[in-house]
């Protein structure tokens, strides 16, 4: 190790010196150096250089955290519905498999599908903009807004859009609006195992609700509503995560008017709408633009078509719900940092905005239509009753007595070179079946997808 060559107080090479000697960045000298400063390994004099540090001639006594125990856990037994904060559902899509290993858990574009020099652009031209280091209004940029209330349609105006920092911080925001703690939540089943998070950690209790290949089934929508008394339903009406499912055109109004008639809510989590494939044809408007009653609370954003560090989102609602939810929206965040609500402007009034979308669009087809057809040919027994043509995943069944299920399978997986994401944390309640979901927008190409399902092949051989 370099560090090692040098005595402790002894003075380290410059930044210039190390670069023509490893022939490498000044910008990656300067990141290592900052992580050995973060180490304490290294010590920075401005004007001086950097040092090696002195060694450490004491250990610091660990500390007695035992006592955490009994206070995080103190008002379990007062809870009607005790919070638990489970974040393991979230982390499979979050986590960076080691190199080596295929990543098909992953929710968001790869690196080569982000428009990277249009988000650099649009940030270069953001913070040229008259006072764009200022505080926003709290609500949000007034002609971000706009954008967002004419991409929703219908009769949504500004006023009626929120700008929050991602779309779970505003489901998030919105629950905690909706349903008190102790509270039922109806929810889709399968459902996005992140928003099932949020609902427990606020003490809400998760119902679920059946979902087909069109989507959510009115009528057991409507039993569920009697059956519990619940006033928020969460759903997902386009290309439904995990399932790919689109809510039928004759089971939208129906979903509307029951919860209407339920005096319930409506959380309509718009996620991937800008995520549609090439032959996907009309997609059908968000619920909230066929809403004039405010059963609708719309949560769309940036996030998935650009860059998982992209968190711009629009929350969208109409009558004293609102109110509620700019309160929350301002306890918590305050407001989302002016220069990134520039950058989307910024971006969105591009003309490389269209062309990105057009290009994903072309290239997740093709990425499904890789994947399918690689299934098919390579693993048959694992059922795809739904090929989506919006997302970036397909939802598989695994056959029925297949051995260890999903752990095993997903363990054998990982042993193989490739990572699968688990069905279990898509369901509230007990699974019918063993399930896997697989995303073809992570991997870096259509040649990692078909290795990816060969390595998946060996894997089930070993499992199932």
């Amino acid at each position: 190790m370099e560090l090692n060559r040098y005595s402790p107080g002894g003075k380290l090479p410059s930044s210039r010196a190390l670069v023509e000697r490893y022939r490498v960045s000044p910008v990656t000298v300067s990141r290592a150096f900052a992580q050995l400063a973060a180490e304490g390994l290294v010590v920075t004099r401005p004007g001086a250089g950097a040092f090696r540090a002195q060694a450490r001639t004491t250990t610091t006594p660990a500390g007695d955290t035992s006592w955490q125990e009994v206070a995080l856990s103190a008002d379990a037994a007062t809870e009607l519905v005790p919070r638990s904060v489970d974040a393991s559902g979230v982390l499979v899509s979050l986590t960076e498999p080691p190199p080596e290993v295929i990543e098909f858990t992953g929710g968001y574009l790869h690196p080569s599908l982000q428009p990277e020099q249009a988000l650099a652009a649009a940030l270069s031209r953001a913070a040229r903009r008259p006072g764009a280091w200022g505080r926003p209004p709290m609500e949000g940029l007034t002609e971000l807004r706009s954008w967002f209330a004419r991409s929703i349609g219908g009769s949504v105006t500004a006023a009626e859009v929120l700008i929050a920092a991602g779309g779970q911080s505003a489901l998030t925001i919105a629950l905690r609006a909706l349903a008190s703690p102790g509270a039922p939540v109806l929810v889709e089943s399968p459902t996005y195992p992140g928003m099932l998070a949020i609902a427990r950690a606020a003490g809400l209790r998760p119902v679920p609700v059946p979902v087909d290949a069109d989507g959510v089934r009115p009528e057991l929508l409507a039993d569920a509503f009697r059956a519990t008394g619940a006033r928020v339903f969460v759903c997902q009406p386009l290309f439904q995560n995990p399932t790919g499912a689109v809510l039928a055109p004759e089971r939208r109004g129906e979903v509307l008017r029951i919860a209407r008639e339920a005096g319930a809510f409506v959380v309509e989590d718009d996620f991937v709408r800008r995520l549609v494939h090439a032959d996907a044809g009309e997609l059908p408007r968000p619920l909230a633009a066929e809403d004039a009653d405010g059963v609708v609370v719309h949560v769309c954003s940036l996030t998935k078509a650009t860059s998982p560090s992209f968190r711009v989102c629009a929350l969208a609602a109409r009558g004293p719900v609102l109110e509620r939810l700019r309160a929350i929206q301002v306890v918590d965040t305050f407001f989302v940092p002016r220069p990134l609500q520039e950058a989307a402007l910024e971006l969105v009034g591009s003309a490389a905005w269209p062309r990105h979308l057009r290009s994903i669009s072309t290239d997740l087809k093709t990425r499904r239509d890789t994947m399918t057809t690689a299934l098919a040919r390579r693993l048959p027994e694992l059922a795809l009753p739904h090929v989506p043509s919006g997302g970036y995943h397909l939802w598989l069944r695994l056959p029925d007595g297949s051995g260890g299920g999903e752990a095993a399978l997903t363990a054998a997986a990982l042993r193989a070179g490739v990572a699968i994401t688990p069905g279990r944390p898509y369901f509230s309640a007990e699974p019918p079946a063993g399930h896997v979901r697989l995303s073809f927008a992570a991997v870096a190409g259509v040649g990692e997808i078909a290795e990816g399902v060969r390595r998946l092949r060996a894997a089930c051989d070993e499992a199932l």
